[in-house]
């Protein structure tokens, strides 16, 4: 019988079944390696949250074992949470990126006062060593520069993790992934491969960045007014072609949004965005040109209330309104949940004159993300005696499980994982064993894990139905109301007449009050939940709504 230490580990903490939070354990024996440690943006099932982490529970328990984490790329999904994961490790843990990755990744950790991170850079091409793994490093295209699928040597045979993915033939940077390295592992023989799974439902092959450049420049030579362009910060070849195409345009690019700017800046600094100082300009500046001379870059593409674009959208910006005939393009698909949050926006913009350009009226936008075509081609050119998607919901790991299946590896050989889920591999094979603490950890302004269900279900409740507040007194000796009870509602909608409908409240909630003072009622908790489940079935009755209700007892 193999023992649990001569086992390969490997543990999706996040990233499956949903889009986001990418982060995956590998563990053999006392060695850990982490790669990713990403975030995921709230939806309107989170109100109040600003960010969902991964549940590091299972890391922190073990992380005397942890020898480094290893970033793929700079998104936020795969990046944002190593700040709060390296507060509760404690110590510094060395963390592996490509020179950008690690860009974007030493502001963030500045912004939290992480003071002296163990930022080790890695190339591709390069190899290192972490306890018992070997990583070897291949370049993948995506949307955004410097991103690498992993071969990973361990005991039990190799896995390749690709990342995020995209086979694009003319990339911006010229910076084609790798197909040797790619079909060099595949001889070596791969135990495990481990795909992004985001677009495995679109069929063919993803188009290429360099479309929205073609298009970026028309729209810019035929408007004649200022153009705003909204796009995800990090998203390098993007502004890299905004900036191409107003310069080829005789304008100037105005920046603004504080994650925009900080990413610009960075990726200047570091080589990856190409653009003269001179036709940069700042924001209070633009006044003093002629709209036709001016780009906007902007964040906002997902409809961010505090955005910029939203500002604008709002008329609340500094420097930057709206007007008739500008043009606004947004160049990003909404990531699911964000949908009328994007159509709002779009909708204030139109509503202010604006010409609202989009992925539904014009190539701006092309995914990052392979589809069907190139994930078949990555798994012939990997040819993996075992297969688990990544990176996508259900439906996406399903899909790409198929796809699998369709260029010949057995259906007993793939695994459609949970977050938690143990995939074990040793001699014998692979096999799922038992699940480990997977959950997510909300994170509202400086609280990180005080938000549970329960804070969470509230929220939902008085966003959804609203808020009664009822005061009653009690005589201290005898248990009986004193006075009629004071209600107070938020968010209920009464009848018609609304003084009837607060008459006939008080009057039931009295009634409740009069039976426990007769059944000798003196307990606070006994009588603030009878009254509760009076209001409540009166407020069924009348509203058919189920709204939180808050009982307040005071004794006279």
């Amino acid at each position: 019988m193999t023992s649990k230490k001569n086992r390969l580990r490997v543990i999706p903490l996040g990233g499956l079944g949903e889009i986001g939070k990418n982060m995956t354990v590998f563990e053999y024996g006392n060695d850990m390696v982490l790669v990713d440690a990403g975030i995921m943006f709230p939806d309107d099932d989170h109100p109040g949250v600003d960010l969902i982490l991964p549940d590091f529970s299972y890391v922190i328990k073990r992380k005397d074992k942890l020898r480094g984490i290893v970033i793929t790329h700079g998104h936020e999904d795969h990046t944002g949470g190593l700040p709060y994961l390296l507060k509760e490790i404690g110590h510094a843990v060395p963390i592996l990126g490509t020179k950008l990755t690690l860009g974007l990744i030493a502001g963030k950790l500045e912004e939290h006062r992480i003071k002296k991170p163990k930022l080790r850079e890695i190339r591709a091409g390069g190899h290192v060593s972490l306890g018992v793994f070997g990583f070897d490093f291949m370049a993948v295209n995506h949307s955004i520069p410097d991103g690498v699928a992993l071969f990973i040597r361990t005991p039990v045979g190799n896995v390749v993790h690709t990342g995020d993915f995209k086979l694009d033939q003319t990339p911006i940077d010229g910076r084609l992934t790798d197909y040797g390295a790619l079909a060099a592992a595949g001889k070596k023989g791969v135990v495990l491969l481990m795909s992004d799974s985001t677009n495995a439902e679109s069929s063919g092959i993803t188009r290429s960045e360099a479309i929205v450049g073609s298009t970026l420049r028309e729209i810019f030579s035929s408007v004649d007014q200022r153009i705003i362009v909204a796009s995800f910060a990090s998203h390098i070849h993007r502004i890299q072609q905004v900036c191409d195409a107003a310069v080829e345009c005789g304008r100037k690019v105005v920046v603004t949004g504080r994650s925009m700017i900080n990413n610009t800046k960075i990726a200047r600094q570091l080589g990856y965005l190409d653009i003269s100082e001179d036709d940069l300009i700042d924001a209070f500046a633009m006044g003093d040109l002629p709209p036709e001379r001016v780009v906007v870059l902007s964040t906002g593409s997902q409809g961010e209330p505090l955005s910029a674009l939203a500002r604008m959208a709002n008329g609340s910006h500094k420097t930057v309104t709206i007007e008739e005939g500008d043009t606004v393009v947004i160049s990003a698909t909404p990531v699911p949940g964000n949908e009328k949050a994007v159509s709002r926006v779009i909708n204030r913009l139109a509503g202010a004159g604006a010409r609202v350009k989009h992925k539904g009226v014009a190539d701006v936008h092309v995914s990052g993300h392979a589809a069907a075509e190139e994930l078949k081609l990555m798994l012939n050119l990997i040819r993996p005696t075992y297969f688990a998607p990544i990176h996508g919901e259900t439906r996406h790991l399903m899909a790409h499980g198929d796809l699998a299946c369709d260029v010949g590896v057995p259906a007993e050989n793939v695994f459609v994982l949970e977050n938690g889920a143990c995939l074990e591999i040793d001699e014998r094979g692979a096999r799922v064993a038992e699940h480990v603490d997977s959950g997510v950890t909300y994170v509202d302004g400086l609280s990180v894990g005080d938000i549970g269900q329960v804070i969470l279900r509230d929220r939902q409740m008085l966003a959804s139905d609203g808020i009664a507040t009822v005061i009653v007194a009690l005589d201290s000796s005898t248990g009986r109301p004193v006075g009629e009870p004071e209600l107070v509602v938020r968010g209920i909608v009464t009848d018609a007449d609304e003084n009837t409908f607060f008459t006939e409240a008080r009057a039931r909630i009295a009634k409740t009050l009069a039976r426990t003072a007769r059944e000798g009622a003196i307990d606070h908790a006994v009588v603030k939940n009878a009254v509760r489940e009076s209001l409540s079935q009166f407020l069924w009755e009348r509203t058919r709504s189920r709204p939180m209700i808050i009982p307040v007892v005071m004794e006279v």
